[in-house]
């Protein structure tokens, strides 16, 4: 398959090696010194495996220069998620497939108010990974999940062969017959781990440990699963109670990626999350004040230093 990451940061950088140690034809979008580094030695992922480093088809910051392919993965923060699909226009031709992976649940509503709807799908993206040094991506623990499927859960034949090239590459991409569950199933854990630990600049240990801590965590997730039933997502009834018992297997010093931007001064992508699960329960009625007191404690923070 022809694929393109954007951008090729810790979920497009992980997908472009496996894929391309496959034999995939991948275009990694990317710019700066990260670009400079995978056109000059490729681009390569430290995994508990091992090292392993491709030589992308094509790397650029000049989606022209690429074409039509066969799929997009779409994975930037939510802020930057206007440029880089106007970015991906290109790369479109009738059945290419873009399917983001970005934190939130909003992501492909907003691609296709962008992209023609036909070519954009859903998903859903748990691993962890980043960009350690241009040109390297670094995996901590095995752990992978790449849950994706079209807007309305339908099968079709361009998420199969994605799916197929995915898992022969020795990374989990099962099906699914309803994302958006999925994809709420996520974020319910996800606004509660990112709030909690970006807000009290905590670890899962703090929030396991600390009963007034972990009583905020657990009104987070029972804001945010709240909001999910009133959108119709088709939420397990326990998934209060799972998701806090799922809390209790994390590593200990484990903090979301919104913690690590707040201590390295990073913007952050607040809006997407607790910002997000504020804004649509003021819209569907229901009150969220959790989730709006973290917003609020991490918005002189937004922009970074």
């Amino acid at each position: 398959m022809k694929i393109a990451t954007v951008a090729t940061g810790g979920i497009g950088g992980f997908l472009a090696v496996k894929l391309g140690l496959r034999g995939h034809q991948i275009a990694t979008i990317a710019r700066g010194a990260h670009l400079d580094a995978i056109s000059k030695n490729g681009l390569s992922l430290a995994a508990p495996s091992g090292k392993f480093t491709i030589q992308p088809w094509i790397a650029t910051d000049d989606t022209s220069q690429v074409g039509e392919v066969d799929a997009i993965i779409f994975g930037v923060k939510g802020d930057d998620l206007e440029a880089a699909a106007e970015a991906c226009k290109p790369m479109l031709g009738s059945d290419t497939v873009v399917v983001p992976f970005l934190n939130g649940v909003e992501a492909s509503d907003r691609l296709a108010e962008i992209l023609p709807e036909a070519n954009v799908a859903n998903g859903m993206a748990q691993v962890s990974t980043t960009i350690s040094a241009p040109g390297l991506i670094a995996q901590t623990g095995d752990f992978n999940l790449f849950v994706f499927a079209e807007r309305d859960s339908r099968p079709s034949d361009r998420i199969a062969a994605l799916q197929k090239a995915l898992t022969d590459a020795g990374v989990s991409a099962p099906e699914t017959d309803d994302i958006e569950r999925d994809l709420w199933s996520k974020f319910v854990l996800f606004s509660a781990v990112s709030g909690v630990t970006a807000a009290a600049r905590c670890t899962i240990a703090d929030i396991t440990g600390i009963p007034e801590l972990a009583a905020v965590f657990r009104e987070v997730v029972r804001e945010t699963a709240a909001l999910g039933r009133a959108s119709g997502v088709a939420l397990p009834d326990d998934i209060e109670t799972k998701t806090w018992e799922r809390v209790q297997t994390l590593p200990p010093s484990m903090r979301a990626s919104t913690a690590i931007d707040v201590e390295h001064g990073r913007p952050l992508e607040i809006e997407w999350i607790s910002g997000a699960a504020a804004r649509m329960s003021e819209k569907a009625g229901l009150d969220a004040p959790m989730n709006r007191t973290l917003y609020a404690v991490l918005l002189p923070h937004k922009a970074g230093l």
